[in-house]
């Protein structure tokens, strides 16, 4: 044994060696029933570092994704690179994935310190008392967050608040909560990440059984279940991955090639409605004009392949023929930069309408679509007429539109 690990296994604090009123002594009977080494700080340290990696990738593209759907941000989302929100959100629902291992095998690794005894001095108590109260804030909104997230991104909602609002605000005490984590356990940190992944220096004292596998494998299982975890379920965004992502809630397919969110029928949009009767009124104060599908098929056309990306991650491109939102505008003299309300026949569920900002109206790639892929929409897909733009959430790409109104 070289002097550095006498030196470490003298710093380890024993039951002999500790002082008494400090949580070094002697386990409770729970925590002495955890002597497997691969329980250590080696091991949470390491999954720990990849797991907040995830977590900081998730939070800063929800950022981007919370901001995206602002209906008048202070600086307008860009509308450009066309494919930059179906990046964001699909590496979004990838980190959030990733995270689900990596959060089960930390949550294993330090879970029997749930069960060392408390200090008894009363400073100390308080103090572990805080520190295991942030622990607890931080490991429920975690669970909160990719739980909520797994259930978003199958459309599948058990509660009745808001998933957008709620799912933002806890994914600022989540990551609060981690900054913490991390700024207290610094020391334990450095010091785990900066010896091998075998060293026993920083081991619980009763952390003395020889697991059933190595820590070099069990790490290697981890890395692999979260990189198995993506794989999986990437293809709902990654077309050359469709094949091998059996667990993609997406998967390409869906009427003219593009999948959907909500039909016709679960929007309560009726074929009356979309029939001969149909108009789309366009608006500017006291100025409007009414439009049938066959006068706004008599005007200018253009033809763009543009992707639709939804905020549960996954995406499909199409290419999209209709009238530039422009040319509608103009029609009731609007002044550029001027944003837009965006209004549906949709009767159930929510965006039935939009706001369309200024500079995503102004766009020359922003359309009120008539055909998806050389043939008119689909009903499923917003027939008559829908809202197709440049780098914009899908959920705001408003289907069966009715009525349009400048809001400046």
């Amino acid at each position: 044994m070289s002097a550095h690990d006498t030196d470490r296994e003298s710093a380890r604090p024993t039951e002999q060696s500790a002082e008494p009123g400090t949580a070094g002594g002697a386990g409770t009977p729970l925590e002495d029933r955890f002597t497997s080494r691969l329980r250590s700080a080696a091991v949470a340290a390491r999954v720990g570092m990849w797991l907040g990696i995830c977590f900081g990738i998730a939070f800063l593209t929800g950022l981007i994704s919370h901001y995206a759907q602002l209906p008048d941000p202070s600086v307008p989302f860009p509308t450009g690179p066309v494919w930059g929100y179906r990046v964001s959100q699909a590496v979004h629902v990838a980190a959030g994935t990733a995270a689900v291992p990596l959060l089960l095998v930390k949550l294993w690794s330090v879970y029997p310190k749930l069960f060392e005894r408390p200090p008894r001095i009363p400073r100390a108590l308080v103090m572990t008392a805080l520190l295991r109260g942030s622990i607890g804030v931080l490991v429920a909104a975690a669970i909160f967050q990719l739980a909520s997230g797994l259930a978003n991104v199958t459309q599948w909602y058990p509660w009745d608040f808001s998933f957008r609002r709620t799912h933002y605000a806890v994914a600022w005490v989540a990551i609060g909560a981690l900054l913490l984590h991390v700024a207290v356990k610094l020391p334990v940190i450095r010091g785990a990440l900066g010896s091998p992944v075998d060293d026993t220096g920083l081991d619980r004292p009763n952390a003395t059984a020889p697991g059933p596998v190595s820590r070099r494998t069990l790490l290697r299982g981890t890395w692999g279940a979260a990189a198995g975890a993506v794989l999986l379920t990437a293809g709902a965004s990654v077309p050359l991955l469709r094949k091998v992502s059996i667990f993609a809630v997406r998967t390409g397919e869906g009427p003219q090639g593009v999948p959907i969110n909500r039909t016709a029928s679960a929007a309560g949009v009726t074929a009356e409605a979309v029939g001969d009767g149909y108009r789309l009124e366009v608006v500017r104060g006291e100025r409007s004009i009414t439009l049938t599908r066959a006068e706004l098929a008599a005007l200018e056309q253009r033809t763009r392949t543009l992707p639709i990306a939804c905020v549960e991650g996954w995406s499909a491109s199409g290419t999209w023929t209709g009238v530039p939102v422009r040319t509608l505008l103009d029609l009731v003299q609007a002044p550029r930069g001027a944003g837009v309300r965006v209004e549906s026949l949709q009767t159930r569920g929510a965006s039935s309408s939009s706001v369309l900002p200024g500079n995503f109206a102004d766009h020359p790639d922003t359309l009120l679509a008539l055909g998806l892929n050389g043939e008119p929409l689909d009903i499923d897909h917003g027939f008559p007429a829908r809202i197709i733009a440049p780098n914009r959430p899908g959920v705001l790409q408003t289907k069966w539109v009715t009525r349009m109104e400048v809001l400046a």
